[in-house]
């Protein structure tokens, strides 16, 4: 309504039935590992919806986990939530910048780096980190801002420290994520 331009990128859980395949993949490091990610994506209510499609997203719902995409039982993860998340994030970097979608008749083409990305919870908290350790430290996204916004402080994405090297992060990142719990 304020002539903004907005996309949200969501894993892909689900079908969405309106969400088409862009036809764009990219390779994104997951643990040791490479993987191979697609784009799936819609326009409602003046917004470009994106969905990140993998496996590992789509198992959480269609596999043998009775359509719980965050742990078998409440305040339990699965193991690789840590994983799947910086998927997530990762991609959701790529997407303003490589993606070419003409939804509505002000916008087309790739919102390239001039973007606000808005965080939100645990499950997208290593946008800012791989913001600043993969992009601008490149010269890439340098005057993009992010906005981290905490919905439910109950959660916190807690996982093993010695899993820190699955991150791919740069080793002078680890005291930011070394606490303790009182």
């Amino acid at each position: 309504a304020n002539g903004h331009r907005v996309m949200t990128v969501a894993p892909r859980y689900d079908q969405y039935k309106d969400a088409w395949d862009t036809g764009v993949a990219i390779e994104v490091k997951v643990g040791y590992i490479t993987e191979k990610v697609r784009f799936f994506h819609c326009y409602k209510r003046g917004v470009d919806r994106v969905f990140i499609d993998h496996p590992m997203f789509l198992e959480k719902v269609w596999g043998k986990t009775g359509s719980k995409i965050y742990g078998p039982t409440t305040g339990t993860d699965y193991e690789d939530n840590q994983l799947r998340f910086s998927m997530l994030c990762q991609a959701a970097l790529e997407a303003p910048r490589i993606l070419n979608l003409n939804s509505c008749e002000y916008f087309s083409g790739p919102y390239g780096e001039d973007v606000v990305f808005i965080a939100n919870d645990w499950h997208t908290a290593l946008l800012p980190c791989y913001l600043k350790s993969m992009y601008k430290s490149k010269g890439v996204y340098e005057t993009a801002k992010v906005a981290y916004c905490i919905h439910n402080i109950a959660y916190q994405g807690r996982f093993s420290f010695s899993d820190f090297s699955l991150l791919n992060l740069p080793d002078a990142f680890r005291s930011s994520f070394d606490f303790i719990d009182g």
